[in-house]
């Protein structure tokens, strides 16, 4: 049981690296789906640019887009700010909202590069996409020394219907492959800088030492958990009471107000010894405990509002 316990939290501790692990192979399995099963390059000066960007850059915004909307941060902080743009922006500090916003952007910009960098490795779509540019610089770095013929067959290279020798196709198809795989590792390598030099910046600026940062972290964790816990016994209670045939227990709950200051953007202040916007509302000497006392939900306009 201890090693089970121990394998456990080491699992928990990681869960990030392990998490960002499973993306990269799927990313690297999707593309791989993608190249074998529906990417057809149409071979053709017209199409092939359009097609080729479309494979490459169209699956990074839509993971971009996944990002965003799965991330409870973003939705933690422009949930009702339309009714309250105060909200994003309390007591007049914009400056935290728009790091907060950064951080989400970020980290929501993980998967779109391991696609743009596993793509452009293969080189499958570039190759597509840059053999249809009529641009006369493009055309000329590749035909450079060579015979006009490579100009009009440029766009049926990766297609293997091209009227030029072996020899000429295949050099083509290294140039368009190399470029291809030069992108893909500035991409990679400009990704693992910015990441370091981020975390080494924001770090450098912590407010507080390490310790008490991975103490802040765990502590945001286990209030999360426990928060899921009260949610598990409001439904037993409610569903004991539906089937039991009888009424239910007190259960009180906090007014409007608490939720909203409890849901707003935290910021670690050295005045206070706070690590939550929950704990900072809980140890406030100010709060009226007869308004959160409710013990039911009422409804207000006919809407239901705890």
């Amino acid at each position: 049981m201890d090693n089970f316990q121990t394998v456990l939290r080491f699992f928990l501790n990681q869960k990030s690296t392990i998490g960002y692990s499973c993306m990269a192979l799927l990313t690297i399995g999707g593309e791989r789906a993608f190249s074998m099963v529906s990417f057809q390059c149409p071979c053709n000066h017209d199409q092939n640019f359009a097609y080729g960007l479309t494979f490459l850059l169209g699956p990074a915004v839509v993971l971009l887009v996944l990002g965003l909307f799965f991330s409870s941060r973003l939705w933690r902080l422009y949930t009702g700010c339309c009714l309250n743009p105060m909200k994003l922006c309390p007591r007049g500090n914009c400056c935290n909202c728009l790091r907060a916003f950064t951080s989400i952007f970020t980290r929501a910009c993980v998967a779109p590069i391991m696609w743009l960098s596993v793509a452009l490795l293969n080189g499958t779509f570039y190759e597509c996409s840059v053999s249809g540019l009529d641009d006369n610089l493009v055309v000329d770095l590749f035909c450079k020394n060579k015979t006009l013929k490579c100009r009009e067959e440029l766009a049926r290279v990766p297609c293997d219907r091209s009227k030029l020798s072996k020899d000429e196709r295949m050099e083509l198809l290294l140039m368009f492959r190399a470029q291809s795989q030069i992108l893909g590792w500035c991409i990679v390598i400009l990704a693992a800088v910015v990441g370091l030099l981020g975390t080494c910046c924001k770090n450098c600026r912590s407010k507080v030492s390490y310790l008490q940062l991975t103490f802040w972290k765990r502590y945001m964790q286990k209030e999360k958990e426990r928060f899921d816990d009260y949610a598990t016994k409001l439904a037993e209670r409610n569903l004991h009471s539906f089937f039991e045939n009888k009424n239910p227990d007190p259960f009180t709950f906090p007014d409007h107000k608490a939720w909203e200051e409890i849901s707003a953007h935290y910021t670690f202040s050295r005045s206070e010894q706070c690590y939550s916007t929950l704990q900072r509302y809980v140890e406030r000497s100010d709060r009226d405990f007869s308004l959160e006392k409710r013990p039911v939900m009422e409804l207000e306009d006919g809407i239901p509002m705890i």
